[in-house]
């Protein structure tokens, strides 16, 4: 904090951004962009021109997916698309903002996510922004414990699709600023734990009980985790449970949701690292 804050001559701001942005969080969005983005654009070794370039794909996206301006009207000079990106971000809608940054990192050179991202989620913290990247998704998770368990559990299920796209799907499902679907999202992430199970276990028959007792035996599943996970798979799968649709949509709540997700990442985490703990 430098010495006019620190000595209460200038506004602190104490409040979370989450329907709204100042100016100091879009500059610090548009920044990320420069930093990571735009000052990182490469060439091939037989062209200068934009076309060439390894943003005119991203560019092509922004013009036809998310504008949805005609592409004969990109312009044929990398500057002069700059500047008409540049003059949407400062006069668009707070939210869109954060929608030209969440495709921006789902859609720029591959190389450059990560870095973007980590940019993104620095100025995001340090301007009190609701809102956090998980992998290239913007989601209102905040805790950083909770970040890293989801994104662990994303990365680590490299080798397992099917777990892997539950929790991808979960998570775009609670974090949809538009049309939020927590029941859907809770489904997701338990079916992320039920498909790993059974990819660990071997039968893909095997209900999440078996898989469970088949675990404990051979990657020695602490008792306590055993009941805790049976306790929230009964939540999900019993006569009263969400597969049976008989819990009331308003009754499921961004916190029900949220809880279930970091939960069976979690879960997720355990289970691989005992898997590598024995291999």
């Amino acid at each position: 904090m430098l010495f006019s804050k620190r000595k209460g001559l200038s506004i602190v701001r104490d409040s979370v951004q989450k329907d709204g942005m100042d100016d100091a969080l879009r500059h610090g969005l548009w920044n990320a962009l420069h930093i990571c983005i735009w000052e990182q654009i490469e060439y091939n070794h037989y062209s200068q021109t934009f076309k060439s370039s390894n943003v005119y794909g991203l560019f092509q996206h922004y013009w036809h997916n998310l504008f949805k301006w005609p592409l004969d009207n990109l312009p044929g000079y990398l500057d002069d698309a700059h500047r008409r990106v540049r003059e949407y971000f400062f006069k668009c809608e707070w939210y869109e903002v954060y929608d030209f940054i969440e495709f921006t990192a789902q859609n720029c050179p591959e190389s450059l996510t990560k870095e973007f991202t980590e940019f993104c989620n620095h100025i995001l913290e340090k301007e009190l922004s609701a809102y956090r990247f998980v992998g290239s998704q913007l989601t209102d998770i905040t805790s950083a414990e909770e970040l890293e368990s989801i994104e662990s559990a994303i990365d680590a299920t490299t080798k397992h699709s099917g777990a892997r796209k539950h929790l991808q799907t979960a998570l775009v499902l609670l974090s949809d600023r538009k049309s939020p679907d927590y029941r859907n999202s809770i489904k997701e992430s338990i079916s992320a734990v039920e498909s790993l199970c059974v990819a660990v276990s071997g039968n893909p028959k095997a209900t999440l009980g078996n898989v469970l007792n088949s675990i404990e035996t051979k990657h020695k599943l602490h008792p306590a985790f055993k009941k805790a996970l049976s306790s929230l798979y009964g939540y999900t799968s019993d006569s009263d449970g969400i597969r049976h649709a008989l819990l009331e949509e308003s009754t499921i709540s961004y916190s029900d949701a949220k809880f279930m997700l970091v939960a069976c990442s979690a879960f997720v985490n355990y289970v691989l690292g005992k898997q590598s703990e024995r291999s």
